[in-house]
């Protein structure tokens, strides 16, 4: 009901009618069923107007740090996090990423929409980075179509490092399905997921037409110096 009521009565009109997004390709969202909705990740935007321009409740796997935050910053953060559906996961790596795949494989288990940003982290040029392979192992784990999201121009909007938006037109095109059924019972293959990923990451370049870069976002930017 909350999620319901921010979506459609709160926050939803507000953000529409400030930014006037623009979708195309919203009939390849599946109306029933579990799916993964892969997408680049150019702002922190994105995991707004995403959840906002289609018609099913979606749920993204977010850093827990959003939610930890002290002060008001903090608790607006957290409660616009959990209005638009987002669920804190623990990024370090380890134990915290097999939580992080289990609380996903929960919620394609219940029937629902999964948003991923297969690159791990914001692209920190507006670059495509390489994916990581989390995302192919829910995909067949939970035996699920991967749906291929790029958002436009949402770094124009919210660049990294500014927290007042700028009022700019975003987009965002989605393409159609993609089916990973022919890898059923091998997602233990650790070649099989790179494959996966790898598919996952050209669909996206292609749907977008990013400059594609095959290395990690987060390496990239552990060689970037740090801002003051």
């Amino acid at each position: 009901m909350f999620y319901w009521l921010m979506k459609y009565v709160v926050v939803g009109p507000v953000v529409k009618a400030i930014f006037r997004p623009w979708i195309v390709g919203r009939n390849n969202v599946p109306t029933h069923g579990a799916a993964i909705l892969a997408s680049n990740h150019l702002s922190v935007s994105d995991s707004v107007f995403l959840p906002l321009l289609i018609d099913r409740r979606m749920s993204f796997l977010a850093k827990s740090d959003y939610f930890t935050g002290r002060g008001i910053k903090g608790w607006a953060t957290k409660f616009f996090m959990q209005a638009t559906g987002q669920i804190p996961i623990d990024r370090s790596g380890g134990k915290a990423s097999e939580a992080s795949l289990n609380t996903g494989l929960q919620v394609l288990g219940s029937g629902d929409l999964l948003g991923i940003y297969p690159e791990g982290t914001r692209s920190p040029d507006g670059k495509l980075y390489r994916g990581r392979t989390g995302i192919a192992r829910m995909a067949l784990e939970a035996k699920v179509p991967v749906i291929p999201i790029v958002m436009v121009d949402t770094d124009t909007a919210m660049p990294i490092g500014q927290s007042v938006p700028r009022v700019v037109r975003v987009g965002i095109v989605i393409g159609e399905p993609l089916d990973f059924s022919r890898y059923a019972g091998m997602e233990n293959d650790r070649y099989i997921l790179r494959s996966v990923t790898d598919e996952i990451m050209v669909a996206l370049q292609r749907l977008g037409e990013q400059q594609y870069d095959d290395v990690y976002a987060s390496s990239v930017k552990e060689r970037m110096p740090r801002r003051n």
